[in-house]
This record gives C-alpha cells, sequence and structure tokens, in this order.
C-alpha cells in the first residue's frame, strides 16, 4: 500500500511544505532545525508514499542496527496531516517494520509527540504502536505545562518575588540579546547541575537567524545588568521555555517572575500553552523535585513525554 523511501536533499521541499501543513508538527521538524546537527546523526528520516502522493513523514537516524525517532529532538514520531485515518496507519507501521528489517534494523526507540503540541488528535501512532508492534514504553520523562487560559494563581513565594520585581525595578525586554544572555545561562547552569547548555551560542545563533519569528529571547534588567532571561521556541499554540536562567541577583528581585508575567498575562495570553520541559534524570528514574516544584508553583500541571521500543 505504502511506498516508504528514505529522506535525501532532493526531498527538502517536499519535506518541509508537509511539515507546514502536519496536524502534530512544529518547527523543530523543518529541515533547516533538523539539520542544523547532521554530522552528530545518521539520518534516516523516511517519507511515506500512495497512489504517488506523499502520505506522511517520519524524521528518524540510524545508530548500528537501532532506528531512532528521533534522539536528537525532544519528540519526534510520525508526522501527520489532517487525511490521515487510524486504519491507515496500522497498515503503515506494519510496513515500517518490514521495511526496516530489510534494511538491517532489529530495534526501534520512538518518541512519541506529546499531546499538547497537536493542533488536533494524532494519537494514531500509539493505538498502532499498540497493535502491530507490541511495543513497550521505554521512558517516560515528566513535563510541566500550564494550561494559560485557566490562569491559575501563583504560589506565594513566586507572587512575593513579583512584588520584589516591581519594586526594584525590573525591566523586562522582548527579543533581547542572546549572545549577552547566554554566559548568565551557562553559568546558571554550570552551578546548578554541572552541565552547559545543549545548544552552544554559535548554535543558537544560527537557528535564531533561519527562525526569527520561532526563537524568541526575553531578557530581565537591573538598571544596566542583566539579571536573568528565558529563551523561548514559539509553536503553534504552545509556547516553551527551552533555556531560563538568572544570577543571583536575578533570583533575589524576582526576575524569573517578572518576565513570566510579561510572557502569560500580556504578550503571549492567547496562546492554550506554557511548557515548561522535564524535570528528570537518569531518563525519568529520578525526579528533580526542586525543579519541578518551581514550576507547579506557577500553576503547571504534568504532562509526560514518552518514549517507546519494540524488536523487529
Amino acid at each position: 500500500m505504502f511506498e516508504i523511501r528514505r529522506y535525501t536533499a532532493d526531498d527538502h521541499d517536499a519535506w518541509n511544505s508537509y511539515v507546514s501543513k502536519a496536524r502534530n508538527a512544529t518547527f523543530l521538524f523543518y529541515r533547516e532545525y533538523m539539520d542544523y546537527h547532521a554530522d552528530r546523526f545518521s539520518d534516516h528520516s523516511l517519507l511515506f508514499f500512495r497512489a504517488g502522493h506523499l502520505y506522511a513523514v517520519m524524521p528518524a537516524h540510524a545508530v548500528g542496527d537501532l532506528f531512532c525517532s528521533h534522539r536528537g529532538l525532544t519528540y519526534g514520531g510520525l508526522l501527520m496531516d489532517d487525511d490521515v485515518t487510524t486504519a491507515d496507519v496500522l497498515v503503515l507501521f506494519g510496513e515500517l517494520n518490514d521495511y526496516l528489517r530489510c534494511q538491517g534494523f532489529r530495534r526501534v526507540l520512538y518518541r512519541a509527540i506529546p499531546w499538547v503540541y497537536h493542533r488536533l488528535p494524532s494519537e494514531e501512532d500509539l493505538y498502532a504502536m499498540f497493535w502491530k508492534c507490541q511495543a513497550r514504553l521505554q521512558q517516560r520523562m515528566s513535563g510541566t505545562v500550564i494550561f494559560i487560559d485557566e490562569h491559575l494563581q501563583w504560589r506565594k513565594d513566586h507572587r512575593r518575588r513579583l512584588k520584589q520585581a516591581h519594586a526594584a525595578g525590573i525591566r523586562v525586554e522582548r527579543d533581547g540579546s542572546i549572545e549577552d544572555f547566554w554566559p548568565v545561562l551557562n553559568d546558571n547552569l554550570q552551578r546548578k547541575f554541572s552541565v552547559q547548555s545543549v545548544h552552544s551560542l554559535d548554535e543558537i545563533m544560527l537557528l535564531k537567524s533561519r527562525f526569527p519569528d520561532n526563537i524568541v529571547q526575553y531578557n530581565a534588567y537591573l538598571g544596566n545588568e542583566l539579571v536573568g532571561g528565558i529563551t523561548f521556541y514559539v509553536m503553534g499554540h504552545v509556547l516553551h521555555g527551552q533555556y531560563s536562567g538568572t544570577n543571583d541577583r536575578g533570583k533575589r528581585f524576582g526576575a524569573m517572575e517578572a518576565i513570566y508575567e510579561q510572557v502569560l498575562y500580556h504578550d503571549y495570553a492567547h496562546m492554550r500553552y506554557l511548557d515548561f520541559g522535564t524535570s528528570n534524570e537518569d531518563g525519568g528514574r529520578i525526579l528533580n523535585e526542586g525543579l519541578i516544584d518551581h514550576k507547579e508553583a506557577y500553576g503547571g500541571r504534568t504532562v509526560c513525554y514518552d518514549t517507546y521500543e519494540w524488536s523487529l
């Protein structure tokens, strides 16, 4: 029923055109985003054709005999437009497994796209994996999401810091300097978690140049000093906090609270969700209780980021 073809550069325009209309895609799936780290992954993205028509696409890469969809991205399952049906996806996954066996793959890791990123319900793949693949849950991460229009009250400590931000005269700047924020971010990550940001400054600047409307930097200033910032990814009806960090003065005077007030109650009050990202270590087996408590104190609640596995 389906012709399955591995992505090549000749498919660039067709791929991007499909992503632009898919009901569960974000800008992370455009080739200009996926390919910024092409040197780190052996791309094995797939296009599914039916009667010569591009029916669906799947971002993926290969690691030996392991087919991954997609560990270079936060999520990356089957992308579907409005015409894709459950019955067809069942057939598609059966034929996908046959294709992967013929290509020498022995195992699949599949990162499903969390439902908050769906423009329309898009969990046909979860049902197909259960029936056609006997997939098992390999990893579950707890993401924290705010339903923006519910306006859940912030907890007392965040409300107190917001008052301090107002009293101190914290100034919030939209489309601020990423270059100025990145040293603050990495110093914060190093002190808290002994890590650096996933993206280097050069990489995030490259992506910002490619997606100026989707990557937005908010900086908070106390006088002329940058005391904190958040790098947001704008993805349809979801605002995702990709990176955030403050210095000591920013934490003391409520830099984060000032930014979130501006974002949630003014600039992006029309959005459905704000996704803080995950709060786990060791593949979800350890919950960073301090980190998730900080997010929940803004009104966030859990949405799972799941990875499934099956043998071929």
